[in-house]
């Protein structure tokens, strides 16, 4: 019977191995890399960290006990109970000196500013998982494929998470793609997957790049963590600012609330536009995700002139009823100074059009 469990445990640490070689896992920077990386002050004893202690955890959970949880308790109204609305505005056909942003559900977002075209952390499968079964977008959410984006100056990822980075997304979209920014050790991945190296551009945080063409990308903090399979924390997470003469855009990607949002507001001025993630919250992991509160104060603290929610509407990755974040933050919204924008998936918002107005979609639907 030894033999026999023995030869049981062999198996299943190979199917583990030969699992988490799949192409989809990406690649993690090298040692040589890491030499690089060691001039960065964020890279300490061989991982990035953020600027303030962030365990992952508030509690004595566990990556496995949580995974357990969330596959055998599943809250009601986890999933809508009915397809949700959404336009399929037609991106092509776009006028490019028209400064747009539209929603893809979740985190990603089309945008035209200075008429160059920016994609930020596309995911456009169906789901956002090795599995196929595991973290299905909600019914009616995914009406965008690959074949439907125009071509991209400047495709944007803010980590490398399963719902940020997607693979299938990614490979399809490279002959599409002018540059790709992203995080130290993010273009591993990139690399992996087929991209020229000339067309990566990796960045610290605090790095601004500058484009004589229009639009400058600042790449800032952000307080959560990365990594795609077993390995954390080897590739950096990100924020940015888009800076246009005539706009001021920030995104947050994924972020636990923390000094470094005030910071980039005191530093940066006030923004046009701020895409702030809503969703997905825990109080378990309440120092790597923001609560709908939490946002609406960062919107504030960042000095925001209107605020698009992001990271919900499109796939159950935490256990709160998928509608919370939208009505959260709408109430939390209600006294701010900032303008809370609510498109459903594919609507256009004309940055240009300060009067116009979204209908709080979420309330007619289960």
């Amino acid at each position: 019977m030894t033999i026999v469990f023995l030869f049981i445990g062999i198996g299943l640490v190979l199917a583990v191995c030969i699992f988490l070689n799949q192409t989809q896992f990406g690649k993690n920077p090298d040692r040589v890399y890491f030499e690089v990386a060691r001039n960065s002050p964020n890279f300490i004893d061989g991982e990035f960290r953020n600027q303030i202690p962030t365990p992952l955890f508030t509690d004595d959970s566990s990556v496995f006990s949580v995974i357990m949880k969330s596959l055998f308790t599943k809250p009601d109204r986890l999933v809508p109970a009915m397809p949700l609305p959404s336009v399929k505005t037609d991106l092509r056909s776009l006028v490019r000196d028209k400064d747009i942003v539209i929603w893809l559900g979740h985190s990603s977002y089309y945008l035209q500013l200075a008429g160059k075209r920016i994609l930020i952390d596309p995911v456009l499968s169906p789901y956002a998982s090795p599995f196929f079964l595991f973290n299905r977008a909600f019914e009616g959410t995914n009406v965008y494929q690959v074949s439907d984006m125009p071509d991209i100056d400047y495709l944007l990822i803010t980590h490398d998470h399963w719902d940020h980075l997607d693979y299938p997304t990614v490979k399809m979209l490279e002959s599409r793609v002018g540059k790709v920014i992203c995080g130290l050790g993010v273009g591993f991945h990139l690399l992996e997957w087929g991209y020229p190296a000339d067309k990566i551009v990796e960045a610290d945080w605090f790095t601004r790049l500058k484009n004589p063409e229009g639009v400058d990308i600042h790449v800032l903090p952000a307080r959560h963590f990365s990594g795609r399979g077993l390995v954390r924390n080897r590739t950096l997470w990100v924020s940015y600012a888009l800076v246009s003469p005539k706009r001021r855009i920030f995104v947050s990607g994924d972020t636990g609330y923390g000094p470094h949002l005030k910071q980039i507001g005191e530093t940066l001025g006030r923004f046009d536009l701020t895409i702030l993630e809503n969703g997905q919250y825990d109080k378990r992991w309440a120092y790597i995700h923001m609560m709908p509160e939490e946002t609406a104060q960062a919107a504030v603290e960042i000095g925001a002139k209107a605020l698009l929610p992001a990271h919900s509407g499109k796939f159950a990755i935490s256990n709160h009823v998928w509608k919370d974040p939208f009505i959260r933050l709408a109430r939390a919204s209600y006294d701010k100074p900032y303008k809370l924008l609510t498109p459903v998936i594919g609507e256009p918002v004309y940055l240009e059009d300060e009067k116009q107005i979204f209908s709080h979609w979420w309330e007619k639907c289960e």
